[in-house]
């Protein structure tokens, strides 16, 4: 019988990568049943923000716990316990008839999510030597670039073709396949490291996320002023801000093991990695709402059509991650990132500028090309770069830190994107109206411009009961007010990425750091 380090490593990762692709997917699918979740269990624009929001919010806030679950339990008792989490809560998804108890349960699965991702980093570190995790980091890129980028498409397939609810439902033959294989394939590594666990900083950061969060994607809902109680937008956002900083203070004063072991953040790379994390993170599902609303609602593609529109980003990303993730061990690396982020903001100016409510889906097709180039040169080195300064002993940690900051810039991308839209397209939706009524006859303008305005306040509700192309005036001002909001809103995920090319070039040479005496700690077989 092979001894672990006789094994070949690619069969296990492939199990791991079933899973990240599941939970990866789902950040994404969720964008082109965006207008079926509004007709069919009557859901806002801001409560199908949530939708994403308390996905990617359960994702990040149990994050910087669950690396350190792994370390104790068992890497591969915490996945498949993750695997299991997130596949009944797929269900719950599929099977939810309100918008209140989709959001719930979409929570759930984020927890699962959280459970899954540092296990799969972790397992790398584990499995492969230093000098073949390029290779394997690069399979890693490259299904996390493909999961984001492929979901719209599988949603599309499978919203036109069974429903909005199929969307989670697939999930379920995945995640019983995905257990079958890490139960074969992958190797019961226990660090065996007995870890502490700092309740009061899971506690303050996630209470401190959630009200930051919620003021900033409520905020244009309750028009920034009173919650309830008395209790206004801004106060909830200034509460969640110190709440933060309070977290912040805490880990620095936890002489035992914080949440998030700051000395990590001595090693430049590490610090630069996790600012480019929430650069990444704000692009990748803030600027895909824009998107593939302006897809449906105002070029009147159906959802497969959307998802298939962005099926050359998924391609171009899922073909070059892997030949770039051999390249990371090296100099080059930190000169890939920059040039994926870069690549990424030009893909979506592209779009951004040739985007108008009569333009040919076919002219988009470039930027969208243009960002999968982008997004198949990030991910790969920008993780190989920053984890290989953590200490052996700090892996669980290191990684739970690095994904919860991506997770953390994608839920503050999806609110500040999901409130810039809701604020743009009010402004644009009266501009657009009040130029249009000059065209109807002088006692019907002001009730034409104040349903308009009355149809901007519910959002993209207009474009999702009919105002697309074919709406008459009302879909010509809803085209062009949502047009102009979209193409407003996609400059903040682009100065996000700009900024993250940016951060890219600061990085120095892999050198890992020295490590800090590690616990004791005994390599087990897992049982599970």
């Amino acid at each position: 019988m092979k001894t672990e380090s006789e094994r070949n490593p690619w069969p296990a990762l492939a199990a791991l990568c079933i899973g990240f692709f599941m939970i990866m997917i789902d950040t994404s699918i969720v964008m082109v049943a965006i207008p079926d979740l509004m007709r069919e269990i009557n859901a806002s624009l801001n409560e199908v923000t949530w939708v994403t929001s308390a996905y990617v919010l359960g994702w990040a806030v149990p994050l910087l716990a669950s690396g350190r679950l792994g370390d104790r339990y068992g890497r591969r008792r915490i996945f498949l316990a993750g695997i299991i989490v997130f596949t009944l809560a797929s269900a719950w998804c599929g099977l939810s008839g309100n918008p209140e108890m989709l959001i719930a349960a979409r929570a759930v699965q984020g927890i699962g999510a959280a459970l899954i991702t540092p296990q799969t980093l972790s397992f790398i570190t584990h499995l492969f030597p230093p000098g073949k995790r390029g290779a394997a980091m690069g399979v890693w890129g490259a299904v996390a670039g493909l999961g984001n980028i492929a979901g719209p498409l599988l949603g599309g397939l499978l919203v036109g073709s069974l429903g909005w609810e199929w969307i989670f439902f697939v999930n379920l033959p995945i995640g019983v396949v995905c257990v079958i294989m890490t139960l074969a394939l992958v190797p019961p590594w226990r660090p065996g490291t007995k870890h502490s666990f700092d309740l009061t900083g899971i506690a303050l950061s996630g209470v401190g996320l959630f009200f930051l969060i919620f003021g900033i994607q409520n905020g244009q809902q309750y028009e920034w002023g009173t919650v309830f109680a008395g209790i206004t937008i801004t106060e909830i956002i200034a509460a969640g801000v110190v709440l933060l900083i309070v977290f912040a203070i805490w880990q620095h004063y936890n002489k035992r093991e914080p949440l998030v072991p700051l000395g990590l953040f001595r090693s430049r790379n590490f610090a630069i990695g996790n600012l480019a994390q929430i650069m990444l993170g704000i692009c990748l599902a803030g600027a895909m709402l824009p998107l593939v609303i302006y897809l449906q609602a105002v070029l009147g593609l159906t959802p497969l059509q959307a998802g298939l529109m962005l099926a050359p980003s998924a391609l171009m990303s899922g073909i070059i991650a892997p030949f770039i993730g051999k390249r990371t061990d090296g100099p080059a690396a930190k000169y890939i990132g920059a040039f994926g982020f870069a690549m990424m903001a030009a893909g979506y100016a592209i779009v951004a500028l040739i985007a108008a409510p009569q333009t040919s889906p076919w002219a988009l097709i470039p930027g969208i090309v243009v960002l999968g180039i982008g997004l198949g040169c990030v991910f790969t080195p920008l993780t190989n770069l920053s984890i290989s300064t953590v200490p052996p002993h700090q892996i669980g940690s290191g990684s739970g830190v690095f994904n919860a900051f991506r997770q953390v810039g994608t839920v503050l991308g999806t609110a500040s994107v999901g409130v810039l839209l809701q604020a743009r397209l009010v402004a644009s939706m009266h501009s657009a109206a009040t130029q249009a009524a000059g065209a109807l006859p002088a006692g019907e303008r002001a009730g034409f411009i104040a349903g308009m305005d009355k149809a901007a306040q519910a959002g993209a509700d207009a474009g999702a009961s009919g105002g697309g192309p074919a709406g008459g005036i009302g879909g010509q001002v809803f085209g062009t007010a949502f047009t102009n909001a979209a193409t407003s809103s996609l400059w903040l995920p682009i100065g996000a990425l700009a900024l993250g090319a940016v951060l890219c070039l600061f990085f120095g040479a892999r050198k890992p750091v020295s490590p800090a005496p590690a616990p004791p700690r005994v390599e087990h077989a897992d049982v599970a």
